[in-house]
């Protein structure tokens, strides 16, 4: 795989949160705090771990890193840039330029072959056809999957079907990548693969930021995080 060109000095966190807090329902009965005032930030190039049970509001935290929701309160910068000034359509052309999304469901489409599902932003981003497929083919061999690419998703085991997840997550280059729970719906040993992969994406420069609730899965990161009740705590290392 190329490796992302070394930012240079100065240069922002690729996250970068201050006081983030999310409430729904605010103001009534029924209002819930989901996050509590995070603060975070990770640099360029690191690999990290959010844990927390069901409910913890590490969920909440990816949709608003994900600029897939906007926060009550608080500031959030995505590679430098203020998500909470921008309009929603300038906030979508962040999102696909900036994150690659990788969820446990693989989000394939099914009448689709694996290059044209990694092919599929590309289109939104205006980019021709023959482009979209080469750049497609590219990434697709850099994850493994060369002879594979014309199979479809019902043909490719879920080892093969999240590694086209990860690459449609790559084909705009993103700075960040967000996986939320990446190997649940994968085997052991399959899971042990695509962390793999991961760690080998952070070694060629990319910043991944992980949401899972199994510590072995944590451990492969270099810094984990603890969600608890809204709060985020420092957690441990690899």
């Amino acid at each position: 795989m190329n490796a992302i060109p070394p930012r240079g000095a100065g240069v922002p966190p690729v996250i970068a949160t201050r006081a983030l807090r999310k409430v729904y329902a605010a103001g009534t009965e029924a209002e819930v705090v989901a996050l509590h005032d995070v603060d975070l930030a990770i640099e360029a190039g690191e690999f990290v771990a959010i844990m927390g049970p069901s409910g913890s509001g590490k969920s909440t935290l990816m949709n608003l890193l994900g600029c897939l929701d906007a926060p009550t309160a608080g500031e959030y910068r995505c590679d430098g840039v203020d998500v909470a000034s921008l309009d929603a359509e300038t906030r979508a052309h962040l999102r696909l330029s900036k994150i690659g999304f990788v969820f446990q469901g693989f989000n394939l489409l099914p009448r689709m072959d694996a290059l044209e599902n990694v092919a599929m932003p590309l289109a939104y981003a205006g980019v021709p056809r023959a482009e979209r497929l080469r750049r497609a083919g590219e990434v697709l061999a850099a994850v493994g999957l060369a002879q594979r690419m014309h199979h479809l998703p019902n043909a490719l085991s879920g080892g093969q079907q999240q590694r086209v997840a990860i690459a449609r997550a790559l084909i705009n280059a993103p700075p960040l990548l967000l996986a939320d729970e990446p190997t649940g719906a994968l085997d052991s040993k399959t899971g042990e693969e695509i962390l793999a992969l991961f760690k080998q994406l952070q070694r060629d420069g990319h910043t991944v930021v992980l949401i899972t609730h199994e510590p072995d899965v944590a451990a492969h990161a270099d810094r984990t995080y603890v969600m608890r009740d809204g709060e985020l705590h420092a957690g441990g290392g690899a």
